[in-house]
């Protein structure tokens, strides 16, 4: 997958089987969130760790979506990218009749979970 110069991750490696989705993501270290959050201190911020979920959803589903409802958010651990080059994403999904997509995810640095969600997208 061809990756923009200042885009946050690059999705390495996608496997999608019965819904479930797993992922490695390699953290961009130069992209330019890092320059204001936080300046020579660099964390991927919470925000984005939704986004990155919302973002390899989509890619695995082939679908524009968008957050519908966010039951439960877990920022747990910190992600700076000139230590953690690196992180894996473990989501579960169930697609619902009028097309509401439940998802149970989690961002993590080796066995260490950075972020957890459970929420519903919706199409886009």
């Amino acid at each position: 997958m061809q990756v923009e110069k200042d885009a946050l991750f690059n999705i390495r490696k996608l496997e999608h089987n019965d819904n479930i989705i797993t992922a490695t993501l390699d953290i961009n270290k130069d992209c330019n969130i890092f320059k204001g959050h936080f300046p020579g201190h660099p964390v991927v911020p919470g925000a984005c760790m939704l986004q990155i979920v919302k973002e390899v959803l989509e890619e695995a589903l082939g679908a524009s979506l968008r957050l519908k409802k966010a039951e439960h958010l877990k920022f747990i651990n910190m992600i700076d990218p000139e230590i953690t080059p690196s992180v894996a994403l473990d989501m579960a999904y169930k697609i619902f009749e009028e097309g509401d997509i439940s998802v149970v995810a989690k961002i993590l640095n080796g066995e260490v979970v950075c972020f957890k969600f459970q929420g519903r997208f919706g199409r886009g």
